[in-house]
């Protein structure tokens, strides 16, 4: 079953439809990094991460990792490893998976910019926990409660289609 999200802010996934955060300039067909839009298309699911501390038991056909202290996900145009997951060190910097506010502690990859990666057409784009909506700087967020019951509805198959 695919994943529809609609400009007013809706997921929509068969009967299932739940109030969802977008980007805070809302959805675009020409992203850049740091525009704060979330990317009009349609693109397939990845891996879903979680933090094993925070979520015990998580019930999804989706191949799952567990998100560590140092795990992050690069957005500097400049890497070798730009939109790819990463090790925060020195030498690497990028948006922090291991978060105190729970918004990654359930996040799914929307494949965008994949393949190819092309530099600063966005990165970090994901399904990601929300406890009030508050647009984001390019994902999509849900309620808990919801993200739980929509793994139980898609798999690696499904699409996601913003539009």
């Amino acid at each position: 079953m695919n994943i529809k999200i609609k400009k007013g802010g809706y997921l929509i996934c068969g009967n299932f439809r739940v109030r969802c955060a977008i980007g805070k300039t809302g959805i675009n067909r020409d992203k850049h990094e740091g525009d704060g839009s979330t990317p009009k298309g349609k693109f397939s699911l990845g891996k879903l991460y979680y933090r094993k501390d925070r979520i015990k038991k998580v019930l999804t056909t989706f191949k799952k990792k567990i998100i560590t202290k140092n795990m992050g996900w690069s957005d500097s145009v400049n890497s070798k490893l730009y939109n790819k997951e990463i090790s925060l060190n020195l030498k690497e910097k990028g948006e922090k998976l291991f978060r105190k506010d729970h918004k990654y502690d359930l996040l799914l990859i929307i494949n965008y910019n994949k393949n190819p990666i092309i530099k600063d057409k966005g990165s970090a784009i994901f399904i990601h926990l929300s406890k009030n909506h508050k647009p984001t700087k390019g994902c999509i967020a849900v309620y808990k409660k919801d993200f739980i019951k929509l793994l139980k509805l898609i798999n690696i198959k499904s699409k996601i289609i913003i539009n």
